[in-house]
């Protein structure tokens, strides 16, 4: 004999979980897609206004600078020799296959100082300097130290956030023209070395393909992803929560955004470099 009712109060439980499962998926894709742009916007916004604010705080810019430094020049060099060498074993055996080797070194040139050097540099400057960076300012932000900032009337954005953004965009120009040299250096030994290469074609090929707008467009992504990194860092930083656990949830996530941002933003500017920019004939 069945109880009266029993079935129809569980359609009636299910039916309500699955309106509160919709809902909170709902919420999450509004948040993910509208609400999490919206505020890092916003961020941006109000950290352009802060850069303007007198006084700049030239000793956190120094500090922050040499901090990144300090991080990332030793693990963009190891990693430019392999990837200049890689660049010019694939490229040397291909040219090769074509009857074109004299031209190691020009293709050499255009694909890492175009595009390898710019992503290197903005990969390690956003999972060495970045994720420091979100760290400490989360750090911060969990033992309400932002909070006690802005009580004290001091803008956390012109105190913390304006230095550390434009020096991981100031070392991220050098930390470019360092892997561009090293990559370079690589790829000139190993092609040199292990294909038989001659090293005067290698070096008078140079300027063949390339030309000075692929070096100063590699600047200006390097420069560009600086600036996001510490962008993506400091909002992430800034709206850390939950404690120990809430920040290292932080830097993961500013880890991944960054990277996804970089590959976003680098499509969009070669797009645009090779729309307005000519390529230099042979």
């Amino acid at each position: 004999m069945s109880t009266p009712g029993i079935g129809a109060n569980q359609g009636g439980e299910d039916g309500r979980s699955s309106r509160v499962s919709l809902r909170k998926i709902g919420d999450g894709a509004t948040n993910v897609v509208v609400r999490e742009p919206g505020r890092f916007f916003a961020l941006c916004l109000d950290t352009g206004r802060a850069m303007f604010q007198w006084p700049f705080q030239w000793r956190e810019f120094i500090q922050q600078a040499w901090f990144i430094v300090s991080v990332t020049v030793v693990p963009t060099m190891l990693v430019a020799i392999p990837f200049g060498g890689v660049l010019s074993l694939q490229v040397g055996g291909l040219i090769r296959q074509l009857g074109a080797q004299s031209y190691t070194g020009a293709t050499a040139v255009v694909a890492i100082v175009r595009e390898a050097s710019p992503l290197v540099t903005s990969l390690l400057i956003a999972g060495a300097a970045g994720s420091a960076m979100c760290a400490d300012i989360g750090s911060r932000k969990i033992r309400e130290e932002i909070d006690a900032m802005e009580v004290l009337g001091i803008n956390p954005l012109h105190r913390l956030v304006v230095p550390r953004m434009l020096a991981c965009a100031f070392v991220a120009l050098f930390l470019n023209g360092l892997v561009s040299v090293v990559g370079l250096m690589g790829g000139y030994v190993f092609n040199v070395m292990l294909q038989d290469g001659t090293p005067g074609a290698y070096l008078a090929s140079f300027n063949a393909i390339a030309q000075l707008p692929d070096l100063l467009q590699a600047e200006f992504k390097a420069f560009v992803f600086g600036i996001t990194a510490g962008l993506v860092a400091a909002y992430k930083g800034l709206n850390a929560k939950g404690g120990p656990k809430g920040v290292g949830d932080a830097v993961n996530q500013t880890v991944v955004i960054t990277f996804m941002l970089l590959f976003v933003e680098n499509f969009l500017i070669s797009t645009l470099y090779f729309q307005f920019v000519p390529s230099k004939g042979m």
